[in-house]
């Protein structure tokens, strides 16, 4: 039987729960041992698929097609944990599983409760993510906040989990936050201590606190927090704001985290290192030798979280190429009027993510005529290579009013269309084409060059597709079509013939990039992009390394 860990937030939201929790996840795999990673979400939604970005960020999908939490990211990203539909477990979830077995009369006609139905429904949701298979630890992390109504009743199951189980098996991690109030001068620990002691309220002891803080902790506030929180000095763990997400595993590595974890456990303490992960992924991202500079037009770019997975791929891609990815988000309804020239005239590459609904539409097929016929790197995700199927058929093919039947239904040329079999769906949430498919790569094309490889496998999380009847039509006329799906029945990815480099995939490449092993065509457009800078050279960083904050690279929106 595996080992648990459940890390719990108090305090405020957004303290980076799925950070901390990834990190953890990447200290024990350093020391040999396997993990399996899970997010408990307490919203009522079966899923997130069906919420609005500005209400919930990305949405991550697996490669069994579940959609989820974006925290899960993270997990894949940071770890090797095997992410799918039993990692991300939410308040819908767990209702609709109890009231259908009521339905069915699994309950002998007794009364169905919260206590025990739906804590018992929550446990065994948590025991099925390793059953059937051998890990030594389960990392839980509960959503929300402790004091939330909506998380009661999955701290009360990890409650129970851990008498069941016993102590020595089950260990309570609280991430809490210790502010700086600049007015005093001083750090305060009182929000911690009335965090913690709400979460004893609920009948949870935490064992080990990660203390979210601007300033470093002295060793007397350390011991302050431990004594009023009634935990060891060294489970009190400094969590203080770095300069990227990637150095939070050295950061708890050097205060023993890993050491503490263990002997609560009562697992073989085994040294391991990061020693690969500073040198291949936190040095390089900290201190680059280039800079390129990448737009991303998009509808959701006022919410930071909306395309987390992507923005972490471009850096990812830096990486790759000694390169800090300078992200420039730009909102594709400011673009569909008016000169293009403020808005993109100083990137070095295009990029067109996806999304659903008509809002901005028109503003993203300008920014890919923009990169089109200027020559500028452009990479189009999703929605991204259906607007550039519709502005390829308007502006290459003389196909006027040329459109996908999602935003009008009775264009003349419908360039992008509904499956048949996609037609009568009347639900939203989990009927699109979700998940893993294979895909046939074409030789002598941008795709082979990346992948170096004639098959591959992607994630998808869309309804529309390529219209067949058009394909000819496209091709004579230069839109290269270099990867396919079910012997060639569906396009996956277009490219265009007479540009330096300009790809366009049906698939979201970015949940299956690391930071360790960045996508292929992640990589490629960075590349392609720092080699064609205006300058006519690669540009040196010019920020050094100890000014560079996560903030000061990670976006600058254009408004």
């Amino acid at each position: 039987m595996p080992k648990h860990i459940f890390i719990t937030g108090g305090v405020v939201s957004s303290l980076g729960k799925g950070i901390a929790s990834a990190s953890i996840g990447k200290l024990l795999e350093a020391k040999g041992l396997k993990i399996a990673m899970q997010k408990l979400d307490p919203y009522i939604n079966v899923d997130p698929g069906t919420m609005s970005p500005y209400q919930h960020g990305e949405v991550y999908v697996t490669e069994d097609g579940a959609e989820t939490d974006l925290d899960l990211g993270h997990y894949e990203r940071f770890t090797n944990s095997p992410i799918g539909k039993l990692s991300n477990v939410t308040t819908g979830q767990v209702y609709h599983a109890v009231i259908t077995k009521e339905r069915r009369g699994d309950y002998l006609g007794g009364t169905v409760q919260v206590v025990p139905h739906i804590t018992d429904e929550i446990k065994e949701r948590i025991r099925a993510v390793s059953r059937g298979k051998r890990y030594d630890v389960v990392i839980s992390e509960i959503g929300g906040t402790v004091g939330d109504i909506e998380s009661l009743p999955f701290l009360e199951a990890a409650r129970q989990f851990r008498q069941e189980e016993g102590r020595e098996n089950v260990v309570f991690i609280h991430l809490t936050l210790v502010p700086f109030i600049r007015a005093a001068g001083e750090l305060k620990t009182k929000p911690t201590q009335h965090s913690v002691g709400t979460l004893r309220e609920i009948g949870i002891q935490a064992d080990i606190l990660l203390c979210r803080t601007e300033k470093r902790l002295s060793k007397d506030l350390r011991s302050k927090i431990a004594l009023f929180c009634n935990v060891d000095p060294e489970a009190v763990i400094e969590a203080r704001d770095v300069r990227s997400i990637y150095e939070v595993p050295l950061m708890f590595k050097e205060q023993g985290l890993d050491q503490v974890i263990c002997r609560y456990l009562r697992l073989e303490y085994k040294a391991g290192n990061l020693n690969d992960w500073k040198k291949d992924v936190v040095d390089r991202t900290l201190y680059p030798k280039y800079q390129v500079t990448i737009g991303v037009v998009g509808k959701y770019v006022e919410l930071q979280d909306a395309y987390k997975s992507l923005y972490e791929a471009l850096r990812h891609a830096g990486i790759a190429n000694d390169a800090r990815v300078v992200i420039k988000r730009i909102n594709s309804e400011r673009l569909m009027k008016g000169s293009l020239e403020h808005y993109l005239s100083k990137v070095d590459g295009i990029l067109v993510p996806g999304g659903f609904g008509n809002r901005g539409i028109e503003g993203k097929i300008r920014a890919i005529k923009y990169a089109r016929e200027n020559k500028i790197p452009f990479f189009g995700i999703c929605l991204g290579m259906q607007c550039a199927v519709i502005e390829f058929a308007r502006n290459g093919l003389e196909m006027k009013g040329a459109h996908s039947t999602e935003f009008n239904k009775k264009t003349s040329y419908p360039v992008i269309s509904l499956l048949e079999e996609q037609e009568n769906v009347a639900n939203l949430g989990g009927t699109m084409r979700l998940g893993a498919y294979p895909c046939e790569i074409k030789k002598n094309s941008l795709a082979y060059e990346a992948y170096g490889a004639e098959e591959i496998s992607e994630r998808h999380r869309h309804r529309y597709e390529f219209n067949n009847k058009y394909r000819e039509d496209f091709i004579k006329k230069g839109l290269r079509i270099s990867g396919v799906y079910q012997s060639g029945k569906l396009v996956e990815i277009v490219e265009l013939e007479n540009h330096p480099w300009f790809l366009a995939c049906q698939f979201h490449p970015e949940f299956k990039s690391k930071p360790d092993k960045p996508h292929p065509l992640f990589k490629a457009f960075v590349q392609k992009a720092l080699e064609l800078k205006p300058s006519g050279s690669k540009k040196e960083a010019d920020k050094k390394p100890e000014e560079t904050q996560e903030h000061a690279y990670e976006t600058s929106t254009v408004k």
